[in-house]
């Protein structure tokens, strides 16, 4: 609390200086009012809201004069203040005490300071005074100077609009009667040294802007000031009265109140848009240096029908949300991706560092606005390839990344087929066949492949705004699936997608981590593990095929949720399967991975076996539980 940082006692006494009278201070104050406003706007607590601070800092300034001659503390490294000049040097101690004092809260023991009330003069009637806006940078270092105590706020600007040092901010702070400089000037610290921002129009309250009050509002205020004086009596009394007071949400603001954030996202002009080549120099490689694409980044009614209905969507409005995905509306601004037309919709994509969001409208003007969301935080430029901008007719179109130098589309069923080329118009694929939405049996599963470079990826719709990476190898060091190897691993375990629709999937990974030879000397049967990864962390699910030689598709042998297994932190897995022999006999086929000692069966079938691989004859309906041990003494326990 700022009472804890701002000592409830005189300013320490300083050795007698130069003796400072009324004329030579208002000399100061005159030539340097501005910086001393700006000083006292940024001491200011932000809870008072910027039209207040405004006239608050105005007022602190306007009574910093002495009454009389004063001698001004002899303090190092700002003893004669601006350019040798010691009048300033007291107005600005003073300007520093009484913003400090306006941030204490008000306490029932002890009569209010002046600073602590609104300022009497200056005053404006009928207008509310706010500074200019400023760009992102402004805004966000506003809000992390919001999160410091009063005392922390003076030493970052006596920093950045001073130029004091360290040791010359502390006994600043300490002349005002800070209890703690030190901590003050540490807590300080917590925030990017970004001082040329401090002279940008945001924090300038002599450069300000004029919007009125509530003009309906004002009128009826009018009418009933004789009925307010009345009311105010009553309620006098009331509050006199024993009880408690404040209700526990008084310090909330009225359902009314406008936060300049949440105004500020819905404005179309404050929207972000990146320039086109931004992503060659970026440091990161994902949504946030997309550039704003279509043909209709331009129409601002459009766009501003698109962030009210992301901040308050009708009930006419179909809203899907991924999973661990929160729907409300954005904190600030977002940044621009799309806004086009998009076969027989009006469609915006809108990123704002945690979500993409899609809005779509039909063009005819009939209702049925849709709003979608997915969770994108942490992706790279792998997972940041692809946005799906339409579904119609069984077909999905994308938008890609600015990276993305060819698009193709390939069935994963067939793996030496080829890849068809996509035409790209401005990021914008042409359609090509989702399997995301299809019923009945699954022939064929066609996926995205995007080329970078020399790099090829393949995503795959699986009904959400981002499609999910598909890669293949060991957990920790998967690999992109681009080259034949890789796509014949995928072949027979493309349909198992399926599975994971709607799962708010990140990326795919099959993993063979096992070849077991069948005991009818009929071949080898791989067994395979997918393990599908969510962008919320959790809720990944595991899944252990058995495909068999000549067969189309994988058979499931096991499933699993929220469990480690055939992941980065613990790649090991053990699964089974009842096979039937071509000669009718029933066996129980298990397999670990290589780093498998020896595998066991207990319950319906009965065996163990050295090694990573187990086959016991069984009956047919058999229920058998696997317990493995690793070579490093580990148990293992099987799928289920």
């Amino acid at each position: 609390m700022q009472s804890q940082d701002v000592a409830q006692r005189p300013a320490p006494l300083s050795p007698a200086g130069p003796v400072v009278d009324v004329e030579q201070a208002e000399a100061a104050l005159v030539e340097h009012y501005p910086r001393l406003v700006r000083l006292a706007y940024l001491v200011l607590p932000p809870r008072l809201g910027r039209s207040r601070r405004v006239l608050t800092a105005h007022a602190l300034t306007q009574r910093a004069l002495p009454r009389n001659r004063t001698p001004a503390p002899v303090i190092p490294a700002q003893s004669t203040g601006r350019d040798g000049d010691p009048g300033y040097a007291l107005v600005r101690l003073q300007v520093l005490r009484t913003a400090l004092e306006a941030g204490l809260p008000l306490t029932a023991k002890a009569w209010p300071k002046r600073a602590q009330l609104p300022p009497l003069l200056p005053h404006v009637w009928g207008l509310k005074l706010f500074p200019r806006s400023g760009g992102a940078d402004e805004l966000a270092l506003d809000q992390r100077l919001s999160t410091l105590s009063g005392p922390a706020r003076a030493a970052y600007a006596l920093r950045g609009l001073e130029r004091l040092t360290d040791d010359g901010v502390c006994k600043v702070l300490a002349a005002v009667g800070v209890a703690d400089p030190e901590g003050a000037v540490l807590e300080a610290d917590g925030i990017p040294a970004q001082y040329g921002l401090l002279d940008s129009p945001e924090f300038d309250p002599c450069s300000l802007q004029a919007r009125p009050t509530d003009l309906m509002r004002r009128r009826q205020h009018l009418k009933a000031a004789l009925a307010a004086g009345a009311a105010l009596l009553v309620c006098g009394a009331l509050l006199g009265l024993p009880g408690e007071g404040w209700g526990p949400e008084g310090a909330a603001a009225p359902p009314y109140a406008r936060n300049p954030a949440a105004q500020a996202a819905l404005d179309p002009s404050k929207l972000t848009r990146m320039p086109p080549a931004a992503w060659r120099s970026s440091a990161r490689t994902d949504f946030s240096v997309w550039p704003a694409r279509g043909d209709l980044t331009g129409d601002k009614a459009l766009l501003r029908r698109a962030l009210a209905v992301w901040a308050r969507p009708g009930e006419t409005v179909q809203v899907s949300v991924t999973p661990g995905t929160l729907s409300g509306g954005p904190a600030g601004p977002p940044q621009l991706l799309y806004a086009g037309t998009v076969d027989a919709a009006r469609v915006v994509i809108l990123y704002d560092g945690l979500r993409v969001a899609r809005y779509a409208e039909p063009k005819d003007g009939t209702q049925g606005a849709a709003l979608d969301f997915a969770r994108v935080d942490g992706a790279g430029r792998a997972e940041a390839g692809a946005v799906v901008l339409g579904r119609s007719d069984g077909n999905v179109r994308y938008l890609t990344a600015p990276w993305v130098k060819k698009a193709g589309e390939r069935d994963l069923l067939k793996p030496g087929s080829g890849a068809m080329d996509l035409t790209l118009t401005d990021g914008v694929t042409t359609p090509l066949a989702s399997p995301a939405l299809r019923s009945g049996p699954c022939t064929s599963w066609n996926v995205l492949e995007v080329t970078d470079g020399a790099r090829t990826r393949l995503l795959t719709d699986l009904g959400e705004l981002v499609p999910a990476r598909l890669t293949t190898g060991r957990p920790g060091s998967p690999r992109e699936v681009s080259g034949a190897a890789a796509l014949r691993t995928w072949q027979p375990f493309a349909c198992s997608l399926g599975t994971v629709r709607s799962a708010g999937v990140r990326s795919v990974n099959a993993w063979a981590f096992n070849e077991q030879p069948l005991p009818d000397a009929s071949g080898s049967a791989a067994w395979v593990c997918t393990r599908a990864e969510t962008w919320r962390g959790g809720g990944a699910r595991v899944l252990a095929q058995f495909h068999t030689p000549g067969g189309a598709y994988g058979a499931a042998a096991a499933q699993a949720e929220n469990v480690p297994a055939c992941g980065e932190r613990d790649p090991h897995v053990l699964a089974g399967v009842l096979w039937k022999s071509k000669a009718g006999d029933w066996y129980l086929l298990a397999a670990g991975g290589r780093e498998t000692a020896s595998i066991r069966a207990t319950g319906g079938v009965n065996g163990v076996q050295q090694g990573s691989l187990l086959t016991v004859p069984a009956e047919q309906g058999a229920q058998a539980q696997l317990k493995g041990t690793l070579k490093d003494g580990r148990s293992l326990r099987g799928l289920r």
